[in-house]
């Protein structure tokens, strides 16, 4: 049996429920004093971990297109060898077998590569998409099911700690969907 290396962290539903509600009528606030500088906070606040998801999934892209390269011609030389009778015709069927899977692997590694890539870079377009969401919600009093599956992703909810005066501190983090953690 492995030791369980998350831990669960609690918070009280009135609490959370006052959190959320009031991030997003701060946000919904924000869009209709100025929709443009609210677009153009998401888009510095993004910045940083839109470049680093990007520099990884090029790196990833780049090291997977490499390795299919490579594949065609082991394939290529596989073929040749087997035509001169220099390997058997089990050990063929074996590698051939191998590279193949690698192979199918290796594609739907890249196509998920580019499709991350395509959806990291449409930034801009996705807090477009997240203010006319936020938009819809003039006058939020109320949180409900609908209205969390479409404007939020995740919640996180961090353990509490104590400040400096030995009062209770929670950290919560709110991850809206198409713009990620913007507080």
């Amino acid at each position: 049996y492995g030791k369980e290396h998350c831990t669960i962290h609690y918070i009280k539903y009135d609490t959370l429920y006052t959190v959320v509600l009031k991030r997003l009528q701060y946000w919904i606030g924000q869009a209709q004093m100025d929709e443009d500088r609210l677009l153009d906070r998401f888009l510095k606040s993004g910045d940083r971990q839109r470049q680093a998801e990007i520099t990884r999934a090029k790196k990833d892209l780049v090291k997977a297109e490499k390795r299919l390269s490579e594949l065609d011609d082991l394939f290529a030389k596989l073929y040749e060898d087997r035509a001169k009778n220099a390997v058997s015709e089990r050990n063929y069927a074996m590698l051939s077998g191998r590279y193949q899977d690698e192979q199918i692997q290796l594609e739907a590694d890249v196509k998920k590569l580019k499709e991350a890539l395509n959806q990291t870079v449409a930034g801009k377009d996705n807090a477009e998409r997240w203010i006319s969401i936020i938009r819809k919600y003039t006058n939020l009093a109320e949180l409900t099911a609908p209205l969390l599956n479409e404007l939020i992703d995740k919640i996180v909810v961090h353990e509490a700690t104590k400040d400096e005066n030995g009062k209770r501190v929670q950290e919560i983090d709110i991850y809206y969907r198409f713009v990620g953690m913007i507080d």
